[in-house]
């Protein structure tokens, strides 16, 4: 069985790669970085393990936060959070489980998932249900292939813990944002109870890895004498899509979920051209001169201008120059029964969805 153990500057290049991939949403994972860095500090192991070698009875559970990523920046978590609602579900499936994966590659819950397998002592598959980031439960290819949210648990910071079992997923993200809202803004949650075979036909595998060699190579760019933002698109495989400064900001929490847009007058080759993104958690669409240049369920993601990191929408504010990149999202994502769930349309655009390299050709 393929087993590495992640080290702190793993960690460090896993928590940058997931903000690229969390497409502006996801919470910020450096609270997330600091609790899994802390677990190996006290003599703990994060194991991630292949997720292809998994036993087709093994019991895999996801372990995520929910909420507006603003408020989580305000609430800060213990860190024991996210295990009390694990602990929580292996008492009412009277198992434990035996493998702990994420529920999306961005953001905090790319990185919560491995502080809790430090603190429980429970190896990481190295994939999860979205391959980037989306704002609900429903959306995650585990969905598409029938796998069931619940029974799921959720818990908060003051103790307080709750058992969900619902009619379908999409009931579950309905019922689970109400809790959400009634914990403060912020629940920590396991979810998608599944076997190993379950897993394995679903999942977008090895997205842990990928993280870790987006981070790494964004890392290592400045001493090698790369530029920042040419070494992220090639990594990442995606396609540049705007340069220029931020001249406006709406955002508001309502809900459970951080809504918005932000407006970018272009520079550079883009000059005399707007860009405007608008996001729910997540960047869901970009739209240039008044035509959609890139939507969901492909990843549009803001970086800064000469450094290339990746900026969280709820860090986006007036007068940062600004580099936005579009990134294929994974095939599956691309059928017509994950774009009912993820695209455009689902989100309130009255828009089809077209794979980001072929609407770039337009742009030349």
């Amino acid at each position: 069985m393929v087993v590495t153990k992640l080290t702190r500057q793993d960690i460090e290049d896993l928590a940058l790669g997931a903000t690229v991939l969390g497409t502006g949403g996801g919470g910020d994972p450096y609270i997330g970085k600091l609790m899994a860095i802390q677990a190996l500090e006290r003599g703990g192991e994060i194991e991630l393990m292949d997720p292809d070698v998994v036993d087709d009875d093994a019991f895999v559970v996801a372990v995520a936060g929910m909420g507006a990523p603003v408020v989580m920046i305000e609430k800060t978590p213990s860190g024991k959070e996210a295990a009390a609602s694990l602990i929580s579900l292996e008492k009412y499936f009277g198992r434990k489980a035996d493998y702990i994966i994420s529920i999306e590659a961005g953001g905090l819950n790319s990185t919560i998932p491995l502080a809790t397998a430090a603190e429980l002592k429970r190896p990481v598959l190295d994939g999860d249900g979205m391959g980037r980031a989306f704002p609900e439960l429903q959306m995650v290819t585990f969905h598409l292939y029938g796998v069931k949210a619940t029974p799921m648990s959720m818990a908060d910071e003051k103790g307080n813990s709750v058992i969900l079992d619902t009619v379908d997923n999409f009931w579950a993200e309905k019922i689970a944002r109400a809790i959400t809202v009634k914990f403060g803004g912020v629940a920590w949650i396991s979810i998608y109870p599944m076997s190993g075979r379950k897993y394995k036909e679903a999942a977008v595998k090895y997205s842990l890895t990928k993280e870790i060699e987006i981070g790494r190579a964004l890392n290592d760019a400045k001493k090698q004498g790369k530029n920042p933002l040419d070494v992220l698109l090639d990594v990442t495989r995606g396609y540049h899509l705007f340069t220029g400064k931020i001249v406006d900001v709406v955002r508001r929490a309502t809900g459970g979920f951080a809504r918005g847009e932000a407006v970018i007058e272009g520079l550079e080759d883009f000059k005399g051209s707007k860009l405007v993104i608008r996001f729910q958690n997540e960047n869901l669409i970009a739209i240039r001169d008044g035509e959609v240049l890139a939507s969901v369920p492909d990843l549009i993601t803001v970086v800064d201008k000469d450094s290339a990191r990746p900026i969280t929408t709820e860090r986006l504010k007036y007068g940062l120059r600004v580099a936005v990149l579009g990134i294929p999202c994974d095939p599956k994502w691309r059928s017509e029964k994950a774009l009912e769930v993820v695209g455009p349309k689902y989100f309130g655009y009255d828009i089809e969805y077209v794979p980001i390299e072929e609407a770039v050709k337009k742009w030349g």
